[in-house]
């Protein structure tokens, strides 16, 4: 089946009860137990699992082209999750441009707690070999990465760490559909099923995904049944409901997105347009073997630095100011003042998650803001 089918119908199922065509929300935490103490019917304790669990793993792996999945309340959650499977001592590979959530988390918590990390530039394959530990166990990459949309060689990446003995892990937020990582090596895949899959800034989530069932999947269930840090019945539902109509979407955001970045780099007021599917973008020629589209973000560098970028983000009138991504409506994000200390953003620099609306509109919006 072509993908958009896949999400039509993965995870979904006629409710056996009633008939119902829409699935229903089952908000029960426990569930009862057979007469010989089994659970025939697959559920103990919500904390464990839960009907609109089941569905939305199952249909996220059946997406991704996955075997199994592990849903949870945040996209953090799921990425720390990933890291409390680990031992002390091990190391980390992460790219130095990944979500700054995460290589917070790397140094603030997961570094106390014994893990070792660098941090690196992976779109050099040569950095990226040479970093390699005999105790490297994860290596963590993300492409396009956020917020400089650099753009990391996926196949390259995994033969290194598979070489090393090393698991891979791709956070694959930004590129739902558009992107397939298990396709060239990637082990596991994230997303923060907030923003695409949920796609309507109204829920909060994350998942991972495994290739394939393996002792990493098992610990990552473990925890995840131990610590409970899982989705409620409705948000799972709320994720499935988007999943449904997420191959689509991303085409728009996709060819608004395009559209936009054609018209950036010839204002006078743009230094920089950071988007993969410019022909001058460093990464173009890799990033066009994973992915399909090029995606709905971008970032632009304001000439000027943080108090023209700003002034920027003050002046428009359609992109709502505002952190987060995914959702129909266009946001701006001054990066550097929303990570604190420690950024790597410039000071100049703009994130763009590009909406749903009309893209002549978003164009004509950031002139305006741009020019005033």
């Amino acid at each position: 089946m072509k993908i958009e089918t896949v999400a039509v119908h993965a995870g979904h199922t006629i409710d056996p009860a009633t008939g119902a065509v829409a699935t229903p929300i089952y908000l029960s935490t426990t569930f009862e137990r057979d007469v010989d103490g089994t659970y025939s019917r697959g559920h103990m304790y919500a904390r464990n699992s839960n009907p609109n669990r089941q569905m939305l793993e199952a249909g996220i792996a059946a997406l991704e082209g996955g075997t199994t999945a592990a849903a949870f309340a945040s996209g953090m959650a799921a990425a720390t999750t990933i890291f409390q499977a680990l031992n002390p001592t091990d190391h980390v590979l992460a790219h130095v441009d990944a979500y700054y959530g995460v290589t917070r988390a790397l140094r603030e918590v997961f570094q106390k707690w014994g893990l070792q990390l660098d941090l690196i530039d992976m779109t050099d394959l040569r950095a990226v070999k040479n970093a390699i530990r005999p105790n490297t166990r994860l290596v963590w990459t993300e492409t396009p990465s956020n917020p400089l949309l650099r753009i990391v060689d996926l196949k390259g990446v995994a033969e290194i760490a598979q070489n090393a003995g090393a698991f891979t892990v791709c956070d694959n937020t930004w590129s739902p559909v558009i992107q397939r990582p298990f396709g060239y090596g990637i082990d596991v895949v994230l997303h923060s099923t907030t923003k695409y899959f949920g796609g309507h800034c109204d829920v909060l989530g994350g998942i991972l995904v495994g290739r394939e069932n393996s002792e990493l999947f098992d610990r990552i269930r473990s925890i995840q049944y131990t610590a409970g840090a899982v989705p409620s019945p409705f948000d799972c539902w709320l994720v499935l409901r988007g999943m449904r109509t997420v191959p689509w979407r991303m085409r728009a955001h996709c060819e608004n997105a395009a559209k936009v970045a054609e018209f950036l780099p010839n204002h006078p007021l743009i230094e920089r347009v950071h988007y993969p599917g410019l022909p001058n973008h460093p990464g173009h020629d890799i990033a066009k073997k994973p992915m399909s589209l090029f995606g709905g973000m971008m970032s632009i560098e304001v000439k000027g630095g943080r108090d023209a970028a700003m002034k920027v983000a003050a002046n428009t009138k359609i992109f709502i100011r505002g952190t987060s991504l995914g959702g129909v409506e266009s946001l701006i994000e001054h990066r550097a003042s929303i990570e604190g200390p420690g950024t790597t953003s410039p000071e100049g620099l703009l994130r763009l998650s590009i909406g749903l609306e009309n893209a002549d509109d978003l164009i004509e919006d950031l002139d305006q803001a741009l020019s005033r």
